[in-house]
């Protein structure tokens, strides 16, 4: 996979049967990845996961990497709706927490858009994502320009949480949240790291 999630991204549908069978299909492929490596599957077991004929998949995504983009941008989107409370969280740590933790409870699917060719787009994306929650937010940082703010944090975060899952197996959701918090998130938004509870 070269480029950007943009590029393989369809307009969303608008119809009430496209957007079921798509549905199906991002659900399918979740599912999959669960099981199995993203490199293992293929278009036929999606669609037969969810339930839908072979040429309905090509009426919606062109491979199924697109269907991935499609995929990693909403769990993107997801995943980033636990780390905005960060910045605006007292003690940051329950936040960083609350993200590690979700990402341990879908470790497989973490593992497939962080590992392998998927990675560049997924870091990309969630850069991305990233640039737009933020503008509105308040840097209590005022040496760090924000964009550079949230290059670093979000590119930092995501090289933490890719080491975990293929790395640091044995780290619990606590222990990578320590890890984090002290690395990247203390001291970007100004938080102590002496209230940590230790291990």
């Amino acid at each position: 996979m070269n480029g950007n999630l943009a590029e393989f991204r369809k307009d969303a549908p608008t119809d009430a049967r496209q957007v079921r069978s798509r549905k199906v299909l991002n659900a399918a492929m979740l599912a999959l990845l669960e099981e199995k490596s993203f490199d293992q599957i293929t278009i036929r077991e999606i669609s037969a996961r969810a339930g839908t004929g072979y040429a309905t998949f090509f009426r919606h995504y062109p491979t199924k990497e697109a269907l991935l983009a499609d995929v990693a941008s909403e769990e993107i989107a997801g995943l980033l709706a636990l780390s905005i409370p960060i910045l605006h969280a007292s003690s940051s740590y329950e936040s960083t927490l609350a993200l590690c933790t979700y990402v341990g409870e879908h470790k497989a699917l973490w593992s497939a858009l962080l590992g392998g060719g998927a990675a560049a787009i997924v870091r990309e994306e969630f850069i991305r994502q990233a640039r737009g929650l933020i503008e509105d937010v308040t840097h209590p940082a005022d040496w760090l320009p924000q964009d550079l703010g949230v290059v670093h944090g979000t590119g930092s975060t995501i090289d933490i949480l890719a080491w975990w899952l293929t790395k640091g197996r044995d780290q619990s959701a606590e222990d990578v949240a320590r890890i984090l918090h002290r690395l990247v998130i203390a001291p970007l938004v100004g938080d102590h790291v002496d209230a940590l509870p230790r291990s």
